[in-house]
């Protein structure tokens, strides 16, 4: 029973220091950082068919893109938390519906 224990608790431990972590928002110095809905690939068949009908070339864009989105101007500020996922985009010139060049990022650093 404790061999079992100890193999879940070593395999907990392995999966914890493994799980990769997201940047501080303070790190978000290309662009502005988004409190987005979604974020998904560019190539993934439902944004590249909301992509095509904004006009937006698909091997144009790097980084993932973040569907519904609004910005988050203060941190830490009543009203201004994030509830989806925050990131870090580059391109927000959608007015919300779509942001380019996303990375996520990690409000509580």
């Amino acid at each position: 029973m404790q061999f079992k224990l100890s193999v879940v608790t070593l395999a907990l431990a392995t999966l914890a220091a493994a799980t990769p972590t997201s940047p501080p928002a303070s790190s978000c110095d290309t662009g502005s950082l988004q409190c987005c809905n979604s974020v998904q690939d560019a190539n993934s068949p439902s944004i590249a068919t909301l992509l095509g009908l904004l006009g937006v070339v698909i091997g144009s864009v790097t980084g993932q893109v973040g569907v519904t989105c609004s910005p988050i101007s203060v941190i830490g500020v009543g009203g201004n938390s994030c509830t989806a996922q925050p990131v870090c985009c580059t391109d927000n010139s959608f007015n919300g519906v779509i942001a380019l060049g996303c990375s996520p990022i990690n409000l509580g650093l």
